[in-house]
């Protein structure tokens, strides 16, 4: 909870630091930067999970790695806090990025392991755990929004830092309960012969990239076209790789081959989806009527609107999931039918597609969301759930963590998606990626039967 309080909070006000003009507090970058800035982001936190999942089934096990990532995480959101510039924007959003990474991949994997194999409530448990990250996600922008109209940035920032230090506190407290057993063990050890070799190729990345940097190959402006790319190799890599490992049995390998079909639909999903923190966050500011009775909400306050609908309504689904039990639809027919209603969300914008400056009405941005938040309870904790049940036993973090990285394909391609947005534009960048969407999940539905017989009695 505490980690998604840092992380959204700080999310809500990331795009107008870095467009806002200098007077009004911000960095004064070009919209359009600053949207792929966002997007490359969001893309790296995903990218991370990588990072987390295999430095925890290879050298420290999950339980382990998330302490360590959560701290990182509060350090980047100290550095924002402190740093000026973009020296800030560049140290606090790479540790976050990390931190989070991390986080995301053992949480979750640790929630796994809470479920026998088979356990019909593990669904269930995953939209209980999903009602505490989005509690945090609900908090988080209300505060570090108020602090940011109120005082300024920076200030929002610090706020975040102060959330993530309770949420290690909290951790800190209770972790004796994970210790031990499934949580902390490492299923594939890497070898003591091995780790000089991979730390001498972990140098060697970041001394690449930081002089890809100082030599301007990695433009702003670009940022997120070059994570989508980065992420779309590593996505074919990992599924080269764990199809071809003789570790897996022909079992595993026809649910990894299952989950391919899913992975490209949970990409296209995010690519939408994440555009919360970008085209949303762009039209909240620009394009909403914010006056509420005499006041003008901030536009940061926005990004709260998704995580009340998604504390209200995770139950419901909990509810409705467990008791269909084994009659409940399959995972390939949710999945068709939340990147469907995501199209179907984006087509709601074109009533309110008016260039006019604060004409779109706040009650229609409220039905968006509504249905923002059906299509992510329909596909997202059921991709939680569904990387924990498919995985090889011998890869349990990285399965997780390669479903991760169609969030953070998904996430890339929203800030490359997002340049192309304007108030002019607007109807057009709405109608085709909502017709896309939509296409895309009759696909999936029509193919549905032969991807769940691949999964091998999976549900």
């Amino acid at each position: 909870m505490w980690e998604r309080f840092s992380f959204y909070g700080m999310q809500a006000i990331l795009a107008y630091y870095l467009y806002y003009s200098v007077a009004d507090g911000g960095l004064g970058v070009p919209q359009a930067t600053a949207t792929s800035i966002v997007g490359a982001y969001g893309g790296l936190v995903y990218l991370s999970t990588i990072v987390g999942g295999w430095v925890s089934d290879r050298l420290a096990g999950r339980e382990r790695v998330l302490f360590g990532s959560a701290c990182v995480v509060m350090l980047g959101h100290i550095a924002l806090a402190v740093l000026p510039g973009l020296a800030g924007v560049g140290a606090g959003l790479v540790l976050v990025a990390l931190g989070s990474g991390g986080v995301k991949a053992t949480a979750t994997a640790l929630v796994g392991t809470l479920y026998a194999e088979g356990d019909t409530r593990r669904d269930a448990g995953f939209s209980l755990f999903y009602l505490g990250i989005n509690v945090g996600a609900l908090i988080g922008p209300l505060l570090t929004g108020l602090a940011q109209s109120a005082v300024g940035f920076h200030v929002g920032f610090g706020l975040a830092a102060v959330g993530m230090a309770l949420g290690l506190t909290q951790y800190a407290v209770g972790r004796r309960g994970l210790r031990g057993g499934e949580a902390s063990r490492v299923p594939d050890p890497l070898p003591a012969a091995q780790r000089l070799r991979w730390a001498l190729v972990a140098v060697a990345v970041v001394v690449l990239i930081a002089v890809a940097g100082f030599l301007g190959l990695l433009p702003l402006a670009g940022l997120a076209t070059i994570v989508a790319v980065t992420c779309a190799v590593a996505s074919l890599a990992y599924f080269a790789f764990l199809l071809s490992s003789s570790r897996l049995d022909a079992v595993e390998r026809r649910r990894v081959l299952a989950f391919i079909p899913m992975f490209v639909a949970s990409v296209a999903f995010w690519s939408l989806y994440q555009q919360q923190s970008t085209v949303v966050a762009l039209f909240a500011d620009s394009q909403l009527d914010r006056s509420l009775f005499g006041w003008t909400v901030p536009a940061s306050w926005v990004q709260s609107i998704n995580p009340v609908f998604i504390i209200v309504l995770s139950g419901v689904f909990a509810a409705l999931w467990t008791r269909l039990g084994s009659r409940q639809p399959s995972t390939p027919v949710k999945f068709a039918a939340g990147v469907g209603v995501m199209g179907v969300a984006f087509l709601l914008f074109l009533p309110m597609s008016d260039p006019t400056p604060h004409s779109a009405p706040l009650l229609g941005l409220v039905g968006v969301l509504l249905a923002f938040t059906v299509a992510e309870l329909l596909l997202s904790p059921v991709g939680l759930s569904l990387s924990t049940k498919l995985a090889p036993r011998a890869f349990p973090t990285q399965m997780v963590a390669l479903w991760f990285l169609s969030t953070a394909l998904g996430s890339a391609l929203a800030g490359v998606f997002a340049g192309n947005w304007t108030p002019q534009g607007q109807a057009g960048y709405f109608s085709v990626l909502g017709l896309v969407a939509i296409a895309l999940a009759v696909v999936l539905a029509l193919v549905a039967k032969p991807v769940h017989r691949l999964m091998s009695g999976v549900d």
